[in-house]
């Protein structure tokens, strides 16, 4: 999943998740389906999506006790998802007993989906992390305390910002993926998000992979939009 460039299914049904599929011909995508969307259609929604031959992150950041989130994976591997995340708050044990429930529940022959942990969302600000969460490190240093348990348990690699990329590249390796959402053009409405970057600078900080929601989305026509993203990101189509 080195350079993709993933599509946020910021939607709250079928319906608008069709219409706007229906935009890309047979174009393959990476699409992220995230609560919003899961909560409302359940794994239906999953289907639909593979059968027209798309690749999808399953993102529901599981957090939860070490046996409820293998639990819970073990159902998910069964979707054959390409991408799911815990949070890595929940710590070692949690995130190895999320591959673990991968692992068992993925059929014989296939390979188990590549699991990320989340870092700091990229709408938390410092000053936020440190009066809210009662974390006094600066927030890079906690998103990067976070990968490394992330990879210490095994996962494949984490949700960070592009500004936080770099360093873990170094720290882990290219191998470990890093995935930012919070990816706008530079015209664009930063919206909820803190931490927000350009795809030419999420490139240069070696993100692996990018995620774009409403700046796609909700434009006027989403697959020219999706190909000025792609030409930013130098990405390849899927």
């Amino acid at each position: 999943m080195k350079n993709s460039l993933i599509i946020a299914l910021d939607f709250a049904g079928k319906d608008e998740v069709i219409k706007f599929l229906d935009q890309f011909n047979d174009e393959k995508l990476f699409l992220k389906v995230g609560m919003e969307l899961f909560y409302q259609e359940g794994p239906k929604i999953i289907y639909e999506i593979k059968e027209r031959g798309h690749d999808i992150f399953l993102d529901l950041k599981l957090h939860d006790i070490p046996n409820t989130v293998k639990s819970a994976m073990k159902g998910l591997a069964r979707l054959e998802c390409d991408l799911v995340n815990v949070h890595a708050a929940g710590g070692k044990e949690m995130m190895a007993a999320a591959l673990e429930g991968l692992e068992a529940g993925t059929s014989s022959g296939r390979t188990r989906p590549a699991c990320i942990a989340v870092t700091q969302l990229t709408s938390t600000s410092e000053e936020q992390m440190k009066l809210e969460q009662l974390i006094n490190a600066p927030l890079k240093d906690s998103v990067l305390h976070y990968a490394s348990l992330a990879n210490a348990a095994g996962l494949d690699g984490v949700v960070c910002s592009s500004y936080e990329a770099r360093e873990i590249c170094d720290l882990l390796g290219d191998s470990f993926l890093t995935v930012a959402p919070g990816i706008r053009m530079k015209s664009d409405d930063v919206q909820d998000q803190k931490r927000v970057a350009t795809p030419e600078f999420a490139k240069s900080e070696g993100v692996s992979a990018i995620v774009v929601g409403r700046s796609i989305t909700r434009s006027e026509n989403p697959a020219e939009q999706y190909d000025k993203f792609l030409q930013s990101w130098g990405g390849l189509h899927q």
